[in-house]
């Protein structure tokens, strides 16, 4: 019989190992939680050690609920909506002209030339990645002295699931995706990747230290894991 361990509504599938020293979780692809332990381990250490990762478990649900969830099939068509700052503008495809950007954002529309609807998502991300270092250096000044952290280098690419990424040389990364946010959204996901070159690991200095610099941090995690996956193209 599978051993089963319940945490609030949380299932964890137990896994014994005679070779294993320390306890670890896994949050599978599809969702499934399995927790590792040594053989002789007491199901009241495993419930505290489980109690202690839930945020991180949570956390890590979110981004694979996120990764499934899949967006309608854009047509990159005139009218169609696409976000920027938390705001949808309306695509205006224009005759093709020499020396003008393929994608820009002029008087409330996004005008994409007519040659480049063949490759509109790449103009759109290519559009997205270079505005996203900007704003995002500019907002990260807001809060590195607060944090007291130094900042390396600031890069916008492609992270899969993840919304943003930090090394410990000061190095941070966003999804591209994350400027498509409303601010004070961008904001939480910049702050928490700039918290974690304090406190590289999830625990309780991690969250104290978030919740110094930004109290309602809680409601907009809940907001991102509610509605980002509806952030994209």
């Amino acid at each position: 019989m599978n051993e089963i361990l319940q945490i609030e509504n949380l299932q964890f599938a137990v896994v014994r190992s005679p070779s294993r020293k320390t306890l670890g979780i896994t949050v599978e692809r599809n969702g499934e939680l399995t927790l590792r332990t040594p053989e002789i381990c007491s199901e009241t250490l495993m419930e505290q050690f489980a109690h202690e990762k839930l945020l991180w478990v949570y956390t890590k649900l979110e981004e694979k609920q996120l990764l499934q969830q899949s967006s309608r099939q854009r047509e990159y068509v005139n009218g169609e909506g696409f976000y920027y700052l938390g705001r949808s503008y309306r695509l205006m495809v224009v005759n093709s002209e020499v020396n003008t950007p393929m994608l820009r954002l002029h008087r409330g529309h996004f005008i994409l030339q007519a040659s480049g609807i063949m490759g509109a998502k790449g103009h759109f991300i290519h559009w997205f990645v270079n505005h996203a270092k900007t704003w995002l250096w500019e907002r990260t000044h807001l809060y590195t002295e607060r944090l007291n952290v130094t900042v390396s280098s600031l890069n916008v690419r492609d992270l899969g699931y993840r919304w943003g990424s930090c090394g410990s040389n000061g190095a941070i990364n966003f999804h591209w995706r994350t400027i498509l946010m409303p601010p004070p959204i961008i904001d939480y996901i910049l702050v928490h990747e700039l918290t974690h070159l304090r406190e590289p690991h999830h625990g309780e200095a991690f969250w104290t230290l978030l919740n110094r610099t930004l109290p309602d941090w809680p409601l907009r995690k809940r907001w991102l894991a509610e509605n980002g996956a509806g952030y994209n193209l």
